[in-house]
């Protein structure tokens, strides 16, 4: 990504509140900032409304849905920050694989990974701009709509995370199709977990690009990790991606915090 993709627009509402990003860079304010991790959720009546009879992924690839979604609980509460509504999910898609959202289940990838051979059937070179532009142009709106008065958070899983929902086919209490990848394909799990740290790095990038004004990477399940393993399979990736990322934006002078969130793993960091 060119350092001039980097440069925000100038037409952006001006920032209101702005203590949520003073936390993240560390500073003292008045109360401490407070946002949900699932802040648009089932939880209003309205987003039950606005997602009724939809596709989840239909809903996640229209920017106006997204728009919409993202500022529902802002017109309730009084959030310090918005984080825009997509999921970690589109990732894996951008990559070529069929995420699908069945009702009482939950996520599913119809064809998981089950070999390495299956590495394979994965895009090479992702063209994040055309698979993922829809969330791009996502956070623009939403910056525009948003009209100043909190920040906008961008995310994305992190590659053990999204790694692991890839071979497990959704969710799991156990991960151990995944684990198990991790014993007996080493070099491949790396591999695999090479590919998805080059598309998160260009995904950010991008978010940073379409307005986000700081980012979330979630490593939901690096706690079912042991320390050996997180140090192995997940914490070079998160360090990889925060270093790159930062890089990139200190190169074209833009100063986005990061917040990193693992879950369950506050004794093995």
């Amino acid at each position: 990504m060119s350092k001039d993709r980097l440069i925000l627009p100038k037409d952006f509402p001006q920032l209101q509140n702005d203590t949520f990003l003073r936390a993240a860079h560390g500073e003292e304010t008045e109360h401490v900032p407070v946002w949900c991790m699932r802040q648009a959720g089932r939880y209003l009546p309205e987003f039950r409304e606005s997602r009724a009879g939809k596709d989840f992924f239909e809903t996640c690839r229209s920017p106006e849905a997204c728009c919409e979604l993202t500022l529902q609980p802002l017109r309730r509460f009084p959030f310090d920050a918005a984080i825009i509504f997509s999921d970690i999910l589109v990732v894996p898609q951008a990559l070529g694989m069929d995420v699908q959202m069945v009702a009482g289940k939950g996520p599913t990838f119809p064809e998981p990974l089950k070999e390495p051979e299956d590495l394979q059937k994965l895009r090479v070179k992702v063209d994040v701009d055309k698979e993922l532009g829809y969330v791009f142009k996502a956070i623009t709106l939403t910056r525009h709509k948003i009209e100043g008065k909190v920040p906008l958070i961008g995310f994305t899983g992190a590659p053990w995370t999204l790694m692991s929902y890839m071979i497990e086919g959704g969710g799991s209490n156990t991960h151990s199709k995944a684990k198990r990848w991790l014993y007996q394909h080493p070099e491949s799990s790396h591999m695999l977990l090479k590919m998805l740290t080059d598309v998160i790095v260009e995904y950010l990038l991008g978010q940073v690009a379409a307005g986000a004004q700081a980012l979330q990477v979630f490593e939901s399940h690096a706690g079912i990790l042991g320390p050996v393993e997180f140090k192995e399979f997940s914490l070079p990736y998160l360090r990889d991606i925060a270093r790159r990322v930062k890089d990139k934006l200190k190169e074209a002078g833009q100063d986005v915090p990061m917040v990193r969130d693992s879950k369950s793993v506050f004794v093995l960091i």
